[in-house]
């Protein structure tokens, strides 16, 4: 009985290890997140903004879409800043009629906060503009067309909009500097618009080993009961 409750003992102290490895697999934005800063791209529906599941430059919006863009420091999509303002279609293009052969788009653009930018820069003054672009243009034509010069990386990641910032693309940020506050938004673990990132293989490896010597502990003691 005392192996047996040795087994137990080391089994539940290694278990408790692996609810640790575990939770912090869960607990997204730990203090030693890394966050990225980028422009984050969303769509309006129904007046509250939706992380897109897409990037600007293969979405094609409809007539009548808002789209919006954010710029700020972010972990991950997950808390990723929205637009400040969440203005509706009517708001932004009432104004500007239907056209044959063409369509509406509302672009928000909110370059963010001092404490987003990079050293040295200051964010723009947000913009909301109408653009009339032709049926089949994407979401990076209506941003063209109202908010030039744009800056793409050589993996066509969107950089920098109406020349903001003048450098750097997604760079990650040291996690001694935390990101901006900002409401929750939606879907992953991930650097701007792209899957998920999967979690680090060390912490993976570790809490599959822990699960490993806790069951073998548990083996043990019940063998030397028997």
């Amino acid at each position: 009985m005392r192996g047996a409750g040795a087994g137990a003992g080391i089994a539940g102290t290694l278990v408790a290890v692996l609810v640790a490895f575990t939770g912090a697999l869960a607990v997204p934005g730990t203090a030693h997140a890394a966050g990225y800063r980028y422009w984050s791209f969303w769509e309006n529906d129904g007046g509250s903004w939706t992380y897109a599941t897409q990037g600007p430059a293969t979405a094609r919006p409809a007539d009548g879409t808002v789209d919006g863009y954010r710029f700020a420091v972010s972990a991950d999509s997950q808390d990723a800043a929205k637009p400040r303002e969440a203005p509706d279609f009517a708001a932004v293009c009432g104004s500007t009629p239907a056209k044959p052969g063409s369509k509406r788009v509302a672009v928000v653009v909110d370059p963010g906060t001092d404490a987003d930018a990079p050293d040295g820069e200051t964010p723009p003054a947000p913009l909301a503009k109408c653009a009339r672009v032709a049926t089949d243009a994407t979401s990076a034509d209506a941003l063209a067309a109202v908010a030039k010069p744009l800056r793409y990386s050589s993996e066509a990641l969107l950089c920098g909009i109406s020349g903001y910032p003048e450098s750097g693309c997604g760079e990650q940020i040291s996690p001694d500097a935390p990101p901006s506050p900002s409401p929750t938004a939606s879907t992953s673990t991930s650097t701007p618009h792209e899957e998920d990132d999967p979690p680090t293989l060390g912490i993976l490896a570790g809490a599959a080993a822990v699960l490993t010597l806790a069951t073998a502990a548990t083996w043990q003691a019940h063998r030397r009961r028997a």
